[in-house]
């Protein structure tokens, strides 16, 4: 496993192997690595076969974290990381520092203007624009033919489906199923800031979801309207008094837009907070 610090190491490598016919896969990572991450590595596998190559980025990007939020804190464990790479014959990892990234002068930022101007963005105004910039250096350091993220940041991967067609960059973007804990939590590197009580609490978040499609199922078309079907859900959360919704949405797939009548096949997308930890979950109902 090839293991780059500099982008001009990668990109070389990568401009080599695009140049001999091999295909790049691309996965970004913040690193603190789980079996959804495991997960993201062996899609992006099969999208490559055998011959290709699959290369991880571990980077915790301070420009998508605001002012207050947990950039300081967020776990980290690149000795764990890279053992979990090796595991999955990943090709090559890219472990940049600051200074690589975000030279002391830099200047140049990337901004999508719809589909990341809601809902996560209420709460954290500046996350998508460092989301999108340094995806966008990403792309133009690995030169992936195409790049692996996962459903449960679907805004986010709905917001870089659009960078890439709005910017035509030669990438394709597969978004890979959410993986779940037993119990159904989203698996997330910030589930580890919480305490025991806190991790039963957190799954409501997907049991709110389940009973969601419980009652779009039994509804007749167009029989619930966004206002209603929440106040369906509330009495769930009256029931575990430690989370504290952010937000609760039902909009269309494609471009985030509210429901008028919440029907099957629309996308449900929630935020909340136990303690100081912010989770987020989704799924189409």
């Amino acid at each position: 496993m090839k293991s780059f610090k500099s982008p001009k190491g990668l990109q070389r490598w990568s401009l080599e192997m695009r140049t001999q016919g091999t295909p790049v896969a691309l996965v970004p990572t913040m690193g603190f690595l789980h079996q959804g991450h495991i997960s993201l590595m062996r899609r992006a596998r099969r999208a490559v076969g055998k011959s290709g190559k699959v290369v991880v980025s571990i980077y915790v990007n301070p420009s998508q974290f605001g002012k207050g939020e947990d950039f300081k804190t967020y776990p980290r464990n690149l000795t764990r990381d890279l053992q979990l790479c090796g595991q999955e014959k990943v090709d090559a990892v890219f472990i940049p520092d600051n200074a690589a990234m975000y030279p002391g002068d830099y200047s140049t930022f990337v901004l999508e203007e719809d589909v990341s101007s809601s809902l996560e963005a209420v709460t954290r105004p500046t996350h998508f624009r460092g989301v999108t910039t340094i995806v966008c250096q990403l792309f133009n350091i690995a030169q992936p033919e195409v790049a692996i993220f996962g459903e449960k940041d679907f805004q986010q991967a709905i917001t870089i489906k659009r960078m890439v067609r709005d910017l035509h960059l030669p990438v394709r973007i597969l978004i890979a199923p959410t993986c779940r804990e037993q119990d159904g939590l989203a698996m997330s590197s910030r589930n580890a800031y919480l305490s025991p009580n806190q991790r039963q609490q957190a799954t409501v978040l997907y049991q709110m979801i389940l009973r969601a499609r419980e009652l779009v199922n039994q509804g007749k078309p167009s029989s619930w309207n966004p206002v209603r079907l929440q106040k369906a859900l509330e009495p769930m959360l009256l029931e575990t008094p430690g989370v504290r919704l952010d937000y609760l949405a039902f909009v269309d797939s494609e471009h985030l837009r509210p429901m008028q009548r919440v029907t099957r096949g629309c996308r449900m997308l929630l935020a909340a907070y136990l303690g100081s930890t912010r989770l987020i979950d989704n799924a189409r109902l």
